[in-house]
């Protein structure tokens, strides 16, 4: 097995992030596909094993943000990353273009709503970062579909660097109150991300996944890769680092995306609570009116 470091695929601020540095692929991390499938498995027993020691202690969260341009693969990591963690322990929650109730809040208001309880693992496929990497394309989203104030759009620029500053507040309250966020960005190369829109095509049972509107967005890739790029250097803190995400091999993006979400909640200080003598002696008393039942 090849080298498991993930630091690489860290980014924290201390620099700004250059996209096209950014491997799309790396050397194989299994021998075989029964090797992935076993760590896989391995992966999912530890991250169910610390996200019941967080759901014991009830004092700690973690976000997980997934980030991605069509295809790249985030629902199948996602199935594939936590298919062995209790679901009471997870919380799902897919953002799709936004409802006009939505609109009438804070491009903030929906994620919101949407966080973990403490002791679960919130995970977002797509974000609040769609407000800046979709809008950021697509300006006319702003200017014409949100309803904010005529003098907010006066500067594209300015309103940006608000909601970037936003963001870091949102993500430095969060870890502040116990929910710290580790954010994912799939980072697949254009090549790849066209073979899998074609394969969507030409399997009639894959059909349903095809958006006619993902072509179109083809015409954006480099707007999308700027945005990505300053998005990732303006957003990325300690606390709430990018990891960047070869997303060519699907299989290494997932034994990536489990390792280093086993390594988030293990820096959390989580413990099983300490046992009750009192309450054990107690309990045991109740054993044999079960049995006689």
């Amino acid at each position: 097995m090849k080298d498991f470091d993930t630091d690489r695929f860290r980014y924290d601020g201390d620099k700004p992030f250059k996209i096209k540095k950014a491997p799309t692929k790396v050397d194989d991390l299994y021998e075989d596909d029964d090797h992935y499938e076993a760590l896989l498995r391995q992966q999912s027993a530890e991250i169910d094993k610390w996200q019941e020691r967080m759901f014991a202690h009830n004092r700690y969260g973690l976000v997980a943000v997934f980030q991605a341009l069509d295809a790249a693969g985030k629902d199948g990591t996602i199935k594939h990353v936590f298919t062995g963690t209790n679901p009471a322990g997870v919380q799902v929650y897919s953002f799709k273009r936004p409802t006009d109730q939505e609109l009438d809040h804070d491009f903030l208001w929906r994620s919101w709503r949407e966080l973990p309880e403490r002791g679960r693992i919130g995970i977002f496929n797509r974000s609040y970062y769609e407000e800046v990497l979709v809008t950021k394309v697509h300006p006319e989203i702003l200017t014409e579909s949100q309803r904010l104030p005529e003098k907010v759009t006066e500067d594209l620029d300015k309103l940006f660097k608000h909601r970037y500053e936003a963001i870091r507040d949102m993500e430095t309250f969060l870890y502040r109150n116990g929910f710290p966020t580790v954010k994912f960005y799939l980072h697949v190369s254009k090549e790849e991300q066209a073979d899998r829109l074609i394969a969507r095509i030409e399997d009639a049972e894959k059909n349903w996944k095809f958006e006619e509107g993902d072509v179109k967005e083809r015409e954006f890739w480099d707007a999308y890769q700027d945005a990505y790029e300053t998005c990732i250097t303006e957003t990325a803190t300690d606390k709430s680092p990018w990891y960047v995400i070869p997303a060519d091999d699907k299989k290494n993006m997932r034994l990536l995306v489990g390792r280093i979400i086993i390594d988030e909640l293990k820096k959390l200080p989580i413990q099983n609570p300490e046992p009750d003598k009192k309450r054990f002696e107690e309990l045991q008393k109740l054993i044999p009116i079960i049995k006689a039942q």
